[in-house]
């Protein structure tokens, strides 16, 4: 992402692979390092089984238990849909919001999981981020579906295994995977709409089908404070100060409209940790529910201050359009 962005000095597109860190996961919330993109996509054969039974937690969002595998496991990637949904089907190149678990087929033994995270990761999916089976097996899949899945080392993570030395170059790993959501470019928030009668604030569209927003902003004195206010109210969770989250955005200088950065501009959604933000930002999402429309007014000392920076002139009041898709774990 640029410099000019809301974000703080952070490389262009996706900050994180949210919740794939590389500490070590032992079945309590810790996560194992997923291997990151492949010259070749590789693409396996996709078999019925034989797959390991979820002997607790068989509902989709329940926290499973997977029993250990039996005999020895396919070569091919077997999976099973455990839960038919009939939400949106996932697309290569959206980012995938999902809960999931992972052990080996020998042993049960649990390596990593999103349950205990308390909120579901995001992944871009069908790009060569993850290991191959989840980009091949989860395109296509539809939001509200559980999938279980037996993955062999060569469409996990190789004969290499994982670089923490936790999966080993022989291991067939299972997964259960419940698909909470997909985002892309054309995705918005959809809640009700809120009242923008403040004559001496900006007012931003309402529209919902993916594209930006307009932005007027009065041709008055800027707040001297900062200002968070819903456009469309959703009826998600609320956003914590401790949370990442999956935006839509847009900004504008308050003095001539101009824009300045958009997501919506560069084709693609984003998303990062409240800790990776300017303050403006990050106190004006923190409260506000997923689902929503935000408009946020910056003013120069929670934003870029009177040094500006490419595209912001110091000492700038900066209104934003953020619509808010998801939380997730950091």
């Amino acid at each position: 992402m640029r410099r000019r962005s809301v974000l703080l000095a952070l490389p262009a597109g996706l900050l994180t692979l949210a919740a794939c860190g590389d500490d070590g996961g032992e079945g309590d919330g810790g996560s194992t390092s997923l291997p990151t993109g492949k010259e070749v996509k590789a693409t396996g054969k996709i078999v019925d089984g034989p797959l390991p039974e979820i002997t607790e937690g068989r509902e989709f969002g329940q926290k499973p238990t997977i029993a250990k595998g039996e005999g020895d496991p396919s070569g091919d990637i077997a999976v099973q849909v455990v839960v038919a949904g009939t939400g949106a089907k996932v697309a290569e190149g959206d980012l995938l919001q999902v809960d999931y678990l992972g052990q080996k087929w020998d042993t049960a033994e649990v390596f990593d999981n999103s349950f205990d995270r308390g909120k579901p990761s995001v992944f871009p999916i069908g790009e060569r981020f993850l290991i191959p089976a989840w980009d091949q097996v989860m395109v296509g899949q539809q939001v509200g579906s559980r999938v279980l899945m037996a993955v062999p080392p060569q469409f996990g993570y190789g004969e290499q295994g994982d670089p923490s030395g936790t999966i080993k170059g022989d291991d067939t790993l299972v997964f259960v995977m419940d698909v909470h959501d997909t985002f892309n470019a054309s995705s918005s928030a959809k809640g009700k709409r809120a009242a923008q009668d403040d004559a001496a604030l900006p007012k931003i569209g309402t529209n919902t089908d993916g594209k930006a927003p307009a932005i007027e902003v009065p041709k008055a004195a800027p707040p001297k404070e900062l200002v968070s206010a819903y456009v469309l109210e959703g009826d998600g969770p609320e956003v914590t100060e401790s949370d990442g989250v999956v935006v839509q955005y847009k900004g504008v200088l308050w003095d001539g409209g101009k824009e300045f950065d958009s997501t919506y501009a560069r084709g693609e959604i984003t998303q990062f940790g409240l800790g990776q933000v300017i303050q403006g930002w990050a106190q004006g999402l923190t409260g506000q529910k997923v689902g929503s429309r935000v408009m946020i007014v910056v003013p120069p000392e929670l934003g870029y201050g009177e040094e500006g920076t490419d595209g912001i002139p110091g000492g700038a009041t900066i209104v934003f359009s953020v619509d808010i898709l998801a939380v997730t774990a950091v």
